[in-house]
């Protein structure tokens, strides 16, 4: 029997969006997203379906372990899916770091920022974390253009993203950091 992987995580929320833990049901989204070669070209390429159901298998997984991971990113209004978004840190990455993938007909609605920024403050205020990274190739300008509205910057600390056999920078803030600009 299955375990209930809404039990893994809270719900959180924005104005206009719903943040869940990621879920099996999720699956066929994610294949829609990794089959766009524009939207997975900086996250590893376009990958087969069965890989899209082991990452998901791993996402859970790593909430499993972890205590936290991606959510699932749902138009509060419509239901409609609009992609994973949240904190993770999987063996040989560098710190935490809070990540985001939208499908492309979400992009330019500001969704990545909304549900990145609560992220971040679940990421601070509840997980305690003292500082965040989004690892960010550097022709991604789309993301690092996210990374910006959030308050992050680039670290210039170029790292190879383990898994994935490509560079990245890292961008990222401190809590403190966090703390000041939402004053």
């Amino acid at each position: 029997m299955p375990v209930d992987i809404a039990t893994f995580g809270p719900r959180l929320e924005t104005e206009r969006l719903i943040l869940r833990p990621l879920e099996e049901r999720d699956v066929e989204h994610l294949i829609a997203v990794m089959a766009d070669e524009e939207t997975a070209r900086y996250i590893g390429g376009v990958q087969s379906p069965p890989m899209v159901w082991r990452a998901v298998a791993s996402i859970i997984g790593h909430w499993a372990l972890r205590g936290y991971g991606f959510f699932a990113v749902e138009d509060k209004a419509t239901g409609e899916w609009l992609g994973r978004i949240g904190p993770w840190y999987p063996m040989g990455w560098p710190q935490p770091e809070i990540g985001w993938t939208v499908k492309r007909e979400a992009w330019g609605r500001g969704v990545a920022a909304e549900a990145a920024e609560r992220c971040l403050a679940w990421a601070f205020e509840d997980l305690g974390w003292d500082s965040v990274i989004h690892l960010i190739h550097a022709d991604n300008r789309a993301s690092q253009g996210v990374a910006r509205k959030i308050g992050s910057y680039n670290w210039n600390q170029p790292v190879e993203v383990a898994g994935f056999n490509m560079m990245a920078d890292q961008w990222g803030q401190t809590r403190q950091e966090w703390r000041q600009r939402r004053r």
